[in-house]
């Protein structure tokens, strides 16, 4: 299960948000999203749970905690799309 982390604070490592999820279960990985430019942190975060019930467990526990000073925003990523729109698409 995907899962979408937001309103982190900055100075929190891949490592850190590993051991967060674990206490809920198996976490395959945890991944802080970065400015290509800068590779500073963007607040941002995705992790993979192996199992779909201890993902929801995660969710419904921290979303809404304060970690590190800010309350995380945590549910289930969204899938992309494989089409994106097109940039010349008027609407």
């Amino acid at each position: 299960m995907n899962i979408y982390v937001g309103n982190l604070d900055y100075g929190i490592t891949n490592q850190s948000l590993h051991d967060l999820f674990a206490e809920f279960g198996e976490v395959v990985s945890a991944n802080i999203i970065t400015d290509r430019d800068t590779g500073r942190p963007k607040g941002f975060a995705f992790v993979e749970m192996s199992n779909k019930n201890d993902g929801i467990k995660a969710i419904s526990k921290l979303n809404g905690q304060e970690v590190n000073g800010r309350e995380i925003k945590v549910n289930e990523a969204k899938q992309k799309s494989s089409n994106p729109p097109s940039r010349n698409q008027r609407w």
